[in-house]
């Protein structure tokens, strides 16, 4: 079930940072990350969208590597989010996704071929 998530979710959410149907996603960018991005921050969304995207197919592909992908890319979000005053409840709820994505490395190192 953690693989089937850390596919879906990734994937969905990369997508919608094309769209925005879920969420206007650049409101969640801190200011000093969209400094260090190209262009501007619908442009960082749409890399954001892309390196989700590719991150699911991995996890869906080789979860021992697609997980500790999604571990680090959540963690990276964590600090995005922690250095944006006003979002540490998502923070807090990446926080626990984190710990399922390493959970699922433990397990996909565990059992890998």
């Amino acid at each position: 079930m953690l693989r089937i998530a850390f596919t879906v979710a990734p994937i969905l959410f990369g997508i919608d940072k094309f769209f925005n149907v879920m969420v206007h996603w650049e409101k969640y960018l801190a200011s000093w990350i969209n400094d260090i991005l190209p262009g501007t921050a619908t442009t960082g969304m749409h890399i954001v969208g892309v390196v989700e995207i590719v991150a699911g197919l991995v996890v869906a592909i080789k979860p021992k590597f697609g997980a500790p992908l999604v571990a680090a890319w959540l963690l990276g979000i964590i600090i995005n989010l922690l250095s944006l005053s006003g979002y540490y409840d998502v923070a807090l709820r990446d926080f626990g996704l984190m710990l399922a994505a390493l959970t699922l490395t433990r397990l996909a190192w565990a059992y890998s071929k």
